[in-house]
């Protein structure tokens, strides 16, 4: 009887044992399962290669300029929300590339760079555009201001609104910041005036940053067109104009007296040799309408355009000049806001010329600003 419960005693200690032995094996067996799980889902160092787009700088992030894939950061986005203040800015090189690795601290504790955004097809930021934008109309546009005049009778009145001015001569010279832009007006063969202008023009002893082609040579000579077949045109802007563009001078093509319905300009741009720089235009229109029609065929030469004269006209069938106020003051309420914000015209000027009766012009007889003049006074200043 005792050497039976001895044995069932051993008997139980085996079995104990051999339990724990299989306890311990499920144990290991569940710690490496856990391991290999936990190994699976951890996330890798990041690396930086050489294909990789740069980290962004703090300036760019400040500034909210473009990421190097030309997806725009905005301060909101960029800088993770806790981040208070960048303080200093670590440049490491990298072995594996040529571009450099940027680190932003904060409050002395260093934080990741910031990536940037991956898309598949890079798009300009807002803040690119609007540096592009401004550098294309400063070179266009003088002194940054579209509006001008043309005819300096208005000058006292508008000189702190406008950026420029001309008076259809090769010497403008009033003081003041907008810019006189000088006129090869001619061949000199329309009349004494002609001749005597072209003669100034001859002796310009500096460079003009504009200057301004033909004065309606697509019409008979007189009443203020030049009158000029189109190679004597070419010769004399070859001769005249072409060593002013060599020089850094940007050309102003001739105007056409027949606006929309031209086939002068588009003959003359086929000879020369010496591309002008803008595109010069008239418009005489009563309406938003018309205007938009000459704009729109003068867009095919692909250049920045000057309006050098507009003013509210009748022009079919005949030349009538508009005599109502009320219509008058309408046109420019309308037009200057479309030149304003048309992404191809750099400068617009309103006409003190020739035939445009009585109540367009700026100014009165007296030399007083009339009703016409203030109301483009009126309109410009919401803009300069």
């Amino acid at each position: 009887m005792l050497a039976l419960s001895f044995l069932s005693v051993i008997t139980l200690a085996l079995a104990v044992n051999a339990y724990k032995s299989h306890l311990q094996q499920a144990n290991r067996h569940h710690h490496e399962v856990a391991a290999a799980a936990a190994g699976r889902c951890r996330t890798p160092p990041t690396r930086q290669s050489s294909s990789a787009p740069d980290p962004v700088t703090p300036s760019a992030l400040l500034v909210g300029a473009a990421l190097p894939t030309g997806i725009p950061v905005s301060a909101s986005n960029a800088v993770p929300s806790h981040s208070k203040s960048w303080t200093t800015v670590v440049v490491k090189p990298t072995p594996s590339s040529s571009s450099t690795q940027t680190e932003l601290v904060r409050d002395n504790v260093q934080s990741a760079a910031v990536p940037a955004p991956v898309a598949s097809t890079p798009a300009p930021g807002i803040a690119e555009e609007k540096v592009a934008a401004a550098s294309k109309t400063s070179a266009f546009t003088p002194n940054g201001i579209k509006a001008g005049i043309a005819g300096g009778d208005s000058y006292p009145y508008v000189k702190d609104h406008i950026g420029w001015w001309y008076d259809w001569s090769p010497t403008p010279s009033k003081a003041g910041k907008p810019i006189g832009v000088p006129m090869l007006w001619g061949g000199g063969t329309a009349d004494a005036t002609d001749a005597a202008r072209l003669k100034a023009f001859q002796q310009l002893k500096t460079v003009p940053v504009y200057v301004l082609g033909f004065e309606e040579p697509d019409c008979a000579p007189g009443s203020g067109s030049a009158g000029m077949t189109v190679d004597a045109a070419v010769s004399k802007w070859e001769q005249l104009m072409a060593p002013l563009k060599a020089k850094g001078a940007k050309l102003g093509s001739p105007s056409m007296c027949k606006q929309a319905d031209e086939t002068w300009l588009a003959e003359f741009a086929k000879k020369i040799k010496t591309s002008w720089d803008i595109t010069a235009i008239h418009v005489n229109k009563n309406s938003l309408d018309g205007v938009k029609k000459d704009i729109d065929h003068y867009k095919k030469y692909g250049k920045p355009i000057w309006v050098t004269e507009f003013a509210c006209v009748a022009d079919n069938p005949n030349f009538v000049p508009c005599t109502n106020q009320a219509q008058i003051n309408k046109f420019i309420q309308d037009i200057v806001p479309f030149f304003e914000s048309h992404p191809d015209i750099y400068a617009y000027a309103y006409s003190n010329g020739l035939g445009l009766g009585n109540v367009w012009p700026m100014t009165t007889s007296d030399g007083k600003l009339s009703a016409s003049g203030k109301a483009y006074l009126n309109a410009i200043s919401k803009f300069h």
